[in-house]
Parts: structure tokens; C-alpha cells; sequence
């Protein structure tokens, strides 16, 4: 029976190839379905000291979509380039042109669409040495539209010493022509009156009297971006009173700000001197403390962090074992401890191969999370699971093994004679390929206490990273270590009987519920057609088993059905390929009035801009915790009843299908999987964190502690 585990590793190893990145780099080059970014040069004499060289990082957005200016604005991150370059060259400042006015709602950002380069002006040294100029770039950027997607790119470019590279002079000479520059003779000041910022730019050139000018300030959190001043020009000199951010985190003595006329290619830089009292400034960002999550354990000192993340990690593997997705494996498990109650040293054994095999896929499982968001990939915990091919084999092998436990065939009439042979040299193995089973079906859970472990865990260096997800996988395994080495506890298990045949057959039904489960997760991802291609898929599958491992088959029915049922089964796979590959569309936008709407962080940065709560479910159709708690707790009707009373906007943020704005929301708010619960109050710097496991008085003690509507 326990051969079925041999299959656990094929598909463990086949998982890397179905996770596709989002973006790769090509040398020069990165692309992404929001943008096309190149590095590109500028030598047209060569390098060589005192010629010019400019390297630039070219963006070419995709219709609508947008990156940011050095002040980005209400909200956004502008992209920064960090270069390496050989001895004797260095890299200057980016020269930002001209951004443009972004409105979103109630906020006012500043930046680009279309394409855009960002100039950098290198300089050689008379000691450069070298045929050729090595340039490498690691590049981050935000690129928004509806939604917000942080990318980055890793970028490689040789340039000859001797040879011209000017193949994009056009673009290089468009990108300076729009850096704003500085106005020989004006004069700029500004005086505080309350809150309100009186601008005066006096000595602007003779084509910009009397236009209506836009205002960019250089220093971030200074004006309120969206508020629009009060403009008016007297005898040559434009007066502005531009209205402070009510959240205002500067005060600067001179700040360099761009104005921008109509019709302009390129703004000018101004130096405007701030005279008067600064109002009283908000709290500094990184003092403004997120409310703490409403009966839960709250984020240790970074001094202890790592201490804290290596416990919840424990305790949250340990609670593991009570998700529900993991008792069909664990009970095979314990039938199996039970096959060795009478043998000491083979129980205990068994649970040290077990707690490595458990340990160890943990293990795998984090490097390749943690190798992916290192290549840009915005991944978290459960990520196989967004992929349908990941999902189908799966439910192939939980079909088997329900086939098996069944009794409908043996492993040991399909395998070659050596695969059980060597189960009898090393049954160790079952053991530890049983814990390698139990993580696959646990991965997408995520117990109390491994949302704040596993969100840590992301962030550390890959070590101690790794450390935490071995404290998981040690959490897990450790109740069955425990009864394989406490003679007590052994004592405890049933003995071997006849109970253990009928336990075995009984214990297909889980497995069959779990591929149940399986098909409704690929419904949400791959739509209806799918989801009827997997079971198709299923059944060839299922009647290959019988055709070849049927005990009551003789040699030559066995030898016509399994000729008949593998050319069925290559057809079901021709055929359904197509349909289990291609990925639905997300669901539209809800309709006004429906309770629950698609998440976006344009949303609640609206209703808070309104006054209004936002209660935010990050969820999966494959997390089962995800699906209890809105069957359950968020189906109450005097939870939903409080939700309409205090006119919470409710939020779901869908993670089924890969979405790096959802994964980047929540490495903000410190966690790598779902499900998390956010609720937004108005006028609080960060949200309230609900537990994993939602219960009705946490819920509505959360929203108790919201302003009065």
C-alpha cells in the first residue's frame, strides 16, 4: 500500500517548472504585463575620459499604467537604480524630467506614462582601464494602475571603449530636453501663514508670464497634493497658496520645487525659501504604530524577533496537525505507528525518518518561496497552490492513494518488482515520504500563530529564514515524535487487527473529500471547463488503475484492459491539457450594493478619504481555514448586521490566482499567506489584525473599537 509515496517526489520535483515568473530578465531587458524596461547607453565617442556617457533605464508602459517621479505624491515609491561599475567610472544622480500630474481618487501623485527614460550621467577616470565598460543595474520600480505591483529587474550592458554607441541618441536627447532647469536670475520664496503655504516666483521667463503654472514640490509630505492653490501673477511675479498636508511629516527651511507650464517641454527648478513658523508637524511614519491585533499576540522587540518568529513557528506547526486537510494523511500516519506498536526501535524510527521527512520539504518548500521573491517574484505562503497544474496533480495523487485504500488495485502489480523490494530493504522511507505527503497537503493551511512567524520569516536573511521554517516543519512532526520515543504514549496506540483492514478502506472517503476540494479550487482558477477536464481526467486515470493493478484481473485481461485504458488516458491528456493550462479571468467588479467587492488598495484608500471602515478578507478557494471562517463567522448574521450598522466597506482581496498587489499588501502588513483580516479605520495609520481563526466576538470587538458612525 505505501508505494503510493514514491509518486510524492516526482511531483515535489516537478513544481519549480509550473511556477512561471511574472518577469525575466534577458540581458538588457526585463519584461512584465505592465512594462517593458531596457538599459540603454549613450557613448557616441566612446568611452573615454572627458567624453560623455549617459546610461538610462527605459520604461515603456503598458496603456494606463504608470511609474513615479522622486516625489511621488500621495502615494507610490519612485524607482531607484542601484548601479556596479567597474573601477573608474561612477554613476551621478538620476535626472528626473518632467513628471506629470496623476490624479486617483482623492489623492494627487506624480509621474509617467508612455515611455519614459531615466538618464544617469557616468563619469571616466583618467585610470579606467579595460576594452570595455561591464555595466550592471538592479533596478526596483512601482508601476500602478487600479492596482499598485512592485517589479524590479536585474540588468546586464558591454560597452566597447573604441567603438560609438549612440543607437539612441533620439531618446537620450528627448529625456535631458524635459529635466527641468534652473531659471538664471529668478527669485522664489515662501512665507507660513497658518496652514498655508504663500509661494512667490519672481524673474520667470517672458513665455511663462500669465500661464496657469502646476506646482511640484522636490521634498515629499510637505503641501496637500490633491488641494489645488490659489494662483493669481502681479507686475511679472506668480503668487501660489498651496495648502499643507494635514499629515505633514517636514518642515524644511528651502525646498526645491518644478513649475510646469502648458505647452512646455520641460518644467523649471526653483529654490524657494521658506520663511515663518512650521504648524505642528504629524507623527513620523515610522512612529505611527499599527493598532495591535484584537486578542492576539502582539510583535515582540526586534531585539527578539527571531526568538518569537522560532516559537510561533513551533507552536503553529504543532497546531497544524488540527487543520483539516491534513487528517487524511496523518491518520495513515497512525495507522502505521500502530502496524509497529510492538517494536520499539522500529517505532522509533519511523518517527525520526518521519520528522526529517517533515522537516525537510518544510525546508525545500522555503528555499524555492525564498529563491522566487529573491528573482522578483511577489510569492507567499501556499503559492503552489495558485498554480492549476500544481492543483491537478494533486488531486491525481490523492486519487490514487483513495484508489488504493480502496482496495481497487495494488501499487505492487503496476511498479516494477525492484521499486517493492527496495520498500522492504528501507521501509524508513515510507516514513519519511509519508511526512514529504503531509507537507504538500498542509503547505496552504496556515495555523494560529505562523501568520506573524511566516510574514518575519520572508523578510530575514535566508538563514535564519530557513531556521523558522525548519521550527514549523519541527512543530508538525512533533506530536508523533513524541509518541514514537514515550514508551507511555506508545502504549497507548491500538495493536494491529482486523480493525486496521476496514480503518484502511475507510480512509479513502477522506482522500476522495480532498479531491472534491481539489476540483472546486480549479474551478475558481480554471472555470467550469477545467474543472470537467480534471474529472475526465480522473476517471481515465482511475480506470488505468483498475486495468492494470487489479488484483482480480488475470494476466491476459490485465495486458488487453491496460492496453486500452493507457491509450485513453494519453487521449484525456491531449484533450484536457489545453483546458487545465488557461487560467479564467478574474470575476468582474461587483455590483453596487453586493455586500462583499473586489479588494483594491484604491478602495480603501477612498473610503478612508471618506470617513469610512474597511474590513479586508485576504482569502483562497485553496485555504480551507479561509473557507471555514466565511462559512462561518463572516456568514453570522449579527456580524454582517454590525458590518451594515457602522457602514463597513467589506473587501476581498482573492490570492486563488497569483497576484502580486495582493502578495506585496500583505508583506506590508507583515504576513506571506492568508487568511489575514485587516480592518481600516479612518484617521488610524494602520489596521487592526484579526486572528487566523475567526470568532464572532473578536470580529465584533474589533468594530466596537471603531468611531461612532
Amino acid at each position: 500500500m505505501n508505494l503510493y509515496r514514491s509518486l510524492i517526489l516526482s511531483a515535489l520535483l516537478a513544481l519549480p517548472a509550473l511556477v512561471t515568473p511574472t518577469a525575466h530578465a534577458a540581458g538588457a531587458r526585463v519584461t512584465t504585463p505592465q512594462v517593458t524596461a531596457e538599459l540603454v547607453a549613450h557613448a557616441p565617442d566612446g568611452v573615454a575620459p572627458g567624453k560623455p556617457l549617459w546610461l538610462g533605464l527605459k520604461i515603456e508602459h503598458k496603456t494606463h499604467w504608470h511609474t513615479y517621479w522622486k516625489n511621488p505624491g500621495d502615494s507610490g515609491l519612485p524607482t531607484t537604480l542601484e548601479w556596479q561599475l567597474p573601477a573608474g567610472a561612477t554613476a551621478g544622480e538620476i535626472e528626473w524630467p518632467t513628471p506629470s500630474r496623476l490624479p486617483l481618487g482623492p489623492l494627487m501623485n506624480y509621474g509617467y506614462k508612455d515611455t519614459l527614460l531615466l538618464p544617469v550621467a557616468v563619469t571616466v577616470a583618467p585610470d579606467f582601464k579595460g576594452e570595455a565598460l561591464d555595466v550592471k543595474l538592479n533596478a526596483v520600480w512601482l508601476v500602478c494602475k487600479d492596482v499598485c505591483i512592485p517589479e524590479s529587474g536585474e540588468f546586464s550592458l558591454r560597452l566597447p571603449v573604441q567603438a560609438t554607441t549612440a543607437g539612441h541618441a533620439a531618446l537620450f536627447d528627448s529625456a535631458r530636453a524635459a529635466v527641468p532647469q534652473p531659471v538664471p536670475g529668478s527669485q522664489a520664496s515662501a512665507q507660513l501663514e497658518g496652514q498655508t503655504l504663500v509661494v512667490q516666483v519672481a524673474g520667470l521667463p517672458a513665455a511663462w508670464q500669465g500661464q496657469t503654472l502646476d506646482f511640484f514640490p522636490e521634498t515629499t509630505g510637505v503641501i496637500n497634493n490633491a488641494a489645488k492653490p490659489e494662483t493669481a501673477w502681479a507686475d511679472g511675479r506668480w503668487t501660489a497658496r498651496v495648502p499643507l498636508d494635514p499629515q505633514r511629516t517636514a518642515s524644511p527651511a528651502a525646498m526645491a520645487a518644478v513649475l510646469v507650464a502648458p505647452g512646455q517641454p520641460a518644467g523649471l527648478q526653483v529654490q524657494v525659501a521658506v520663511s515663518g513658523t512650521w504648524p505642528a508637524t504629524a507623527p513620523a511614519p515610522e512612529a505611527l504604530a499599527p493598532v495591535a491585533p484584537v486578542g492576539a499576540l502582539a510583535v515582540p522587540p526586534r531585539a527578539t524577533t527571531i526568538g518569537w518568529a522560532l516559537l510561533l513557528a513551533l507552536a503553529g506547526g504543532a497546531l497544524l496537525n488540527l487543520m483539516p486537510c491534513v487528517f487524511p494523511v496523518l491518520s495513515l500516519k497512525v495507522m502505521g505507528f500502530a502496524r509497529h506498536a510492538d517494536d520499539r526501535r522500529g517505532l522509533l524510527a519511523g518517527g525520526l525518518a518521519y520528522t526529517a521527512g517533515v522537516v525537510l520539504s518544510f525546508m525545500a518548500l522555503a528555499a524555492l518561496l525564498l529563491a522566487l521573491r529573491a528573482g522578483g517574484e511577489q510569492l507567499g505562503w501556499g503559492f503552489q497552490l495558485q498554480q492549476p497544474m500544481v492543483v491537478v496533480a494533486l488531486a491525481a495523487l490523492f486519487t490514487l492513494i483513495g484508489l488504493n485504500l480502496a482496495g481497487m488495485f495494488e501499487f505492487g502489480s503496476v511498479l516494477p518488482s525492484s521499486w517493492a523490494a527496495a520498500r522492504a530493504r528501507h521501509p524508513m522511507v515510507d516514513s519519511a515520504l509519508t511526512g514529504v505527503l503531509a507537507v504538500a497537503v498542509a503547505s496552504p493551511c496556515t495555523a494560529p500563530f505562523m501568520g506573524a512567524s511566516l510574514g518575519l520569516a520572508v523578510t530575514l536573511p535566508a538563514g535564519q529564514a530557513m531556521a523558522v521554517f525548519a521550527a514549523l516543519g519541527l512543530g508538525m512532526a512533533l506530536p508523533y515524535l513524541a509518541i514514537s520515543a514515550w514508551p507511555p504514549l506508545a502504549r497507548a496506540l491500538p495493536r494491529p487487527g482486523t480493525w486496521m483492514a476496514h480503518f484502511k478502506s475507510v480512509m479513502a472517503f477522506p482522500m476522495f473529500a480532498t479531491v472534491v476540494w481539489l476540483v472546486w479550487v480549479l474551478g475558481q482558477q480554471a472555470g467550469i471547463d477545467g474543472a470537467a477536464a480534471m474529472l475526465l481526467l480522473l476517471l481515465a486515470m482511475a480506470f488505468a488503475a483498475w486495468a492494470l493493478g487489479s488484483p482480480g484481473l488475470g494476466p491476459v485481461a490485465r495486458r488487453g484492459f491496460g492496453a486500452s485504458a493507457l491509450l485513453l488516458l494519453a487521449a484525456t491528456v491531449f484533450w484536457a491539457g489545453p483546458a487545465l493550462r488557461t487560467e479564467v479571468a478574474p470575476a468582474a467588479a461587483a455590483a453596487a450594493g453586493q455586500t462583499w467587492q473586489p479588494w483594491s488598495a484604491a478602495r480603501v484608500a477612498q473610503a478612508q478619504a471618506e470617513g469610512r471602515p474597511v474590513f479586508v478578507d485576504f482569502t483562497a478557494a485553496w485555504c480551507v481555514t479561509c473557507q471555514f471562517n466565511k462559512r462561518t463567522t463572516l456568514a453570522r448574521a449579527e456580524v454582517m448586521a454590525d458590518f451594515e450598522r457602522r457602514r463597513v466597506l467589506l473587501l476581498r482581496a482573492d490570492w486563488t490566482r497569483r497576484d502580486a498587489a495582493i502578495s506585496a499588501e500583505l508583506a506590508r502588513l507583515g504576513r506571506s499567506g492568508v487568511p489575514v483580516y485587516a480592518i481600516y479605520a479612518p484617521g488610524v495609520a494602520g489596521p487592526t489584525l484579526l486572528h487566523e481563526f475567526l470568532s464572532v466576538d473578536d470580529v465584533l470587538a474589533a468594530l466596537a473599537a471603531l468611531p461612532q458612525p
